[in-house]
């Protein structure tokens, strides 16, 4: 199985929210980033994304905390991929103090299932 992963620190001008909440379109953002990464490497082109069948908001994700985007494929088709997709925060800020701590086990935030398309003429 072939898998892409990213790892971002989440800046504290990310976040939106009361909470210090980040929006959830951060992690399509991500999603989008690590499901290009993985195209290029399945396929040798960026492929274009043609929606997702399934998107959960588990968690939150907050100004400060460091997250890993995971891209993982799961069926191939002629030039359809499906790919799952987790946001885990991997560390966690306290606040707005500076200080941060790995997490002993990542918290999963988001996961969602989508899928890319790569065009007829860069299969050929």
């Amino acid at each position: 199985m072939s898998t892409a992963v990213h790892r971002r620190y989440v800046a504290f001008s990310d976040a939106n929210y009361a909470g210090n909440l980040v929006d959830g379109a951060y992690a399509l953002k991500l999603f989008g980033d690590v499901g290009t990464n993985l195209s290029i490497e399945l396929d040798g082109h960026e492929g274009l994304f043609a929606g997702y069948s399934s998107v959960e908001f588990l968690a939150a994700v907050r100004g400060g905390d460091v997250v890993e985007a995971e891209a993982k494929l799961v069926k191939k088709g002629n030039r359809s991929r499906t790919v799952d997709f987790e946001l885990r925060v991997i560390c966690r800020a306290s606040g707005d103090t500076g200080r941060s701590q790995v997490l002993e086990h990542p918290l999963v935030a988001v996961r969602a299932r989508g899928t890319a398309v790569i065009p007829a003429d860069a299969t050929e």
